[in-house]
C-alpha cells in the first residue's frame, strides 16, 4: 500500500536538522524536520500526478505539509485563472516567515504573467493579517523591482501599516533590494518616506549589509540613520 504523504515526511525527518529548522522558526512548534530539498522532490512528483485532488485533500498539521503545498503550487501546469484561485485558498495558511518566502520564490510562472500577478497581489497589501501583507511585500521584492513598478512599489510600501515584526522586515527587505537594483529612485524615497524609525532604520541596515553596495554608498546611507534621542522635542 502507498504510503500518505505525513507517512513519507514522518520518514523523511532529520531530527538534527528539526532542532536547527525549529530555531528558525520560533512563532510555530509543529516542525518534524524535513529539509527542503527532499520537499521540493516530493512536491516536483505530486505536481506531475493528480495535484488537484493532493490539494484538496491535503493536511496542514505540520509546517512541512503546508510548505509542500505551497511548494506544489509552484510546480504545477496549468492556466492562470486556476493557480490563482489555488494561491488564494493557500494564503491563509501561511503562518511563518519560511513558508511565505519559499512559496513566493517558487511562483516563477509570475514573470511571464505580470500584470494580472501585481493586481492580485496589490490588495493583499490591505490585510490585517501580517503574512497576507508579507506576501505581497515578498512577490514585489521578487518579481517586481524594475523601471515598470519601482515608484508604484515604493509608494505602497511607504503606506503599510502593521506592527507585526515579519510585515516591518519585509518592507525593509524590500527597500533595501529597491536600493541595490534602483538606486535613484530609492534614495529620492527614503529621504521623504514616513516609514516607523525600525522599518525605515532596518532598511538602511540592509542596503550597507549588501555587498552590491559600493562603500561610499554605504556611508552616505549611515549617515542618514535616525536617532530617536536626538528627535526635537515639541
Amino acid at each position: 500500500m502507498d504510503k500518505t504523504i505525513k507517512e513519507q515526511l514522518m520518514d523523511l525527518a532529520d531530527a538534527d536538522y528539526q532542532k536547527f529548522s525549529a530555531a528558525l522558526l520560533p512563532t510555530i512548534d509543529n516542525v518534524i524536520g524535513v529539509r527542503l530539498p527532499e520537499l521540493r522532490k516530493l512536491a516536483k512528483t505530486i505536481a506531475k500526478g493528480d495535484w488537484r485532488a493532493y490539494l484538496e485533500h491535503a493536511e496542514s498539521d505540520y509546517f512541512e505539509e503546508v510548505m509542500l503545498q505551497g511548494m506544489v503550487l509552484g510546480y504545477v501546469k496549468t492556466d492562470l485563472e486556476e493557480i490563482l484561485h489555488y494561491i488564494a485558498d493557500f494564503i491563509p495558511k501561511i503562518d511563518n516567515w519560511s513558508v511565505c518566502d519559499s512559496f513566493c520564490t517558487g511562483l516563477k510562472f509570475t514573470l511571464k504573467n505580470k500584470e494580472q500577478m501585481w493586481d492580485f497581489i496589490v490588495p493583499y497589501l490591505l490585510s490585517k493579517k501580517e503574512y497576507e501583507i508579507r506576501f505581497a511585500v515578498v512577490m514585489m521584492l521578487n518579481f517586481f523591482i524594475e523601471e515598470a513598478y519601482i515608484n508604484r512599489i515604493l509608494q505602497l510600501l511607504d503606506q503599510v501599516r502593521h506592527e507585526g515584526y515579519y510585515v516591518k522586515m519585509a518592507v525593509s527587505w524590500a527597500l533595501s533590494m529597491c536600493y541595490v537594483k534602483m538606486p535613484a529612485a530609492t534614495i529620492d524615497y527614503l529621504r521623504t518616506n514616513t516609514l516607523d524609525d525600525f522599518t525605515y532604520n532596518k532598511a538602511l541596515q540592509k542596503i550597507t549589509e549588501s555587498y552590491r553596495v559600493d562603500p561610499e554608498s554605504k556611508k552616505m546611507i549611515r549617515g542618514m540613520k535616525r536617532n530617536r534621542k536626538n528627535k526635537p522635542l515639541i
